[in-house]
């Protein structure tokens, strides 16, 4: 029998997709949240919906009815010691709120291994990728102490390519996909920290769901890579396609910012593509621009960091500036992304200045 591991989870919102996954395969989960998000999922669960083939509805997983144990509570509520894995499942600029700020220390200091699912790679991740300079990367985060402490042997990424959202008119508890693809996660350093993501890859692939009657195989899975760089593969995505939502004109959908001139998407993603494999990638490691633009097909709003920033947000995840200093180390610039990094800059400032006022 399979050993059933104790998560922390840091962030509800996404992190209760990954989590509903784990729930069902009987492993128990904890949640940091917000105290009226902790309030509901302790009383009510969590609500995850998702598009399953050959069902014409979409399937609702209710917590309450899966063989894990899930709990909700502020940073306060866990000693990370008490986990076998920790998933960082926030936006990057929360890591430095107070209370989690703590938390995040005293995950690093529990040496409990951590699997980010952030668009955002924790700066510690990037030590383990052979020859870029992680100092010369510090200005793109929000505040790159809060990874100082962590050893790069203890972090893995898993790239976020699910892509899910709160409908509005519901609980905060409910969360519905959009498109189910699959985690994919990179090794940690030691084969004991990667077992447990492989028990877990294993685990969510054999769950079977009951839907009406039949027994379904459900989406998003988790798959485990020997690679470093097959998480990087969600950059060209995001520079082709979420951080092109934001224009000179305002913001626009997923979906037009990739096909509305197809050309000027393919180019700028086949740029990133080239940064990853000038880094060490294996082009197999990579996502082919076709597959992406089908799935962008049917991304029809903007991305959740344009939508963050025509909110008013101070602070957003900035992959831009990461993949634009990653890029000047290797002698490479694109305008495209010139462009975008000065646009999405001048909003910020915008959005500071208003909050001051």
């Amino acid at each position: 029998m399979s050993s059933k591991y104790k998560i922390l989870i840091l962030g509800a919102s996404y992190g209760s997709l990954l989590g509903a996954k784990m729930l069902l395969a009987g492993h128990s989960v904890h949640l940091i949240c917000l105290p009226a998000e902790a309030e509901l999922i302790n009383s009510e669960g969590i609500r995850v919906r998702m598009p399953v083939k050959g069902q014409e509805a979409l399937v609702e997983l209710d917590s309450r009815t899966m063989p894990g144990k899930i709990s909700a509570g502020g940073p306060e509520s866990a000693n990370p010691a008490d986990f076998d894995l920790v998933a960082l499942a926030m936006q990057e600029p929360q890591y430095r709120s107070p209370g989690v700020r703590e938390l995040l220390q005293a995950v690093a200091k529990a040496k409990v291994p951590c699997m980010s699912i952030m668009n955002m790679p924790p700066l510690t991740y990037l030590k383990r990728i052979p020859g870029v300079d992680v100092d010369a990367c510090r200005a793109a985060y929000t505040d790159p102490t809060v990874w100082d402490a962590f050893d790069p042997a203890y972090m893995t990424l898993c790239s976020p390519d699910p892509q899910a959202f709160r409908p509005p008119e519901e609980k905060v508890n409910v969360l519905q996909v959009r498109l189910p693809t699959n985690f994919k996660s990179a090794r940690f350093e030691s084969d004991q920290h990667t077992a447990i993501l492989r028990q877990l890859e294993a685990d969510i692939d054999a769950i079977r769901f009951d839907s009406g009657g039949k027994k379904v195989e459900l989406p998003v899975k988790l798959k485990v890579h020997d690679s470093v760089f097959v998480p990087l593969a969600k950059w060209a995505m995001l520079m082709a396609g979420n951080y092109r939502c934001v224009t000179a004109a305002g913001i626009r959908p997923i979906k037009e910012a990739v096909h509305s001139d197809i050309e000027a998407s393919r180019t700028m993603y086949n740029w990133v593509v080239k940064l990853c494999t000038d880094l060490g990638a294996d082009p197999k490691d990579m996502v082919p621009f076709e597959k992406y633009a089908n799935a962008a097909s049917s991304l029809l709003s903007p991305s959740s960091a344009a939508r963050a920033l025509y909110a008013g947000a101070p602070y957003i995840e900035r992959v831009d500036r990461l993949v634009q200093l990653v890029a000047k180390q290797k002698g490479r610039s694109s305008p495209v992304l010139d462009e975008v990094v000065q646009l999405v800059d001048a909003q910020l400032e915008k959005n500071r200045a208003a909050q001051k006022k």
